[in-house]
């Protein structure tokens, strides 16, 4: 079973980056799909972003195409969310996700969480 740990939150002004990483222990790190999701106040969770299990393939949300880009290191154990361009409504508590299997962009698979991390976009 994997524990998934996330950091990088902050605030921040419109059009300013954050890095955001998730740090995995337990299980084999390989053997996940990994993905983020982001839930604001009063919202829904969203999809944010996926990726497979070797990095070679990813989805991303409509909202955040073209801005945000995941990316993994599973030598380090790490999922990064890469995220330009951030605009108010970007504002939400982000998750880092994983799924044990081969079905990376199946959404509703995922069943590992972390705590989150809070991320502020100022106006």
């Amino acid at each position: 079973q994997v524990q998934l740990v996330e950091s990088g939150g902050g605030l921040v002004q419109t059009g300013y980056s954050l890095r955001l990483s998730c740090v995995a222990s337990g299980g084999t790190f390989g053997y996940y799909a990994m993905a983020w999701f982001r839930q604001a106040p009063g919202k829904d969770r969203e999809f944010v972003g996926a990726i497979s299990r070797g990095g070679t393939v990813r989805s991303y949300g409509d909202s955040v195409q073209n801005r945000f880009t995941i990316s993994r290191i599973n030598d380090k154990r790490t999922v990064y969310l890469q995220m330009n361009s951030l605009k108010p409504e970007d504002t939400a508590v982000y998750y880092c996700a994983a799924y044990r299997g081969s079905s990376w962009y199946d959404t509703r698979l995922y069943n590992y969480w972390g705590q989150g991390t809070q991320v502020t976009v100022s106006s």
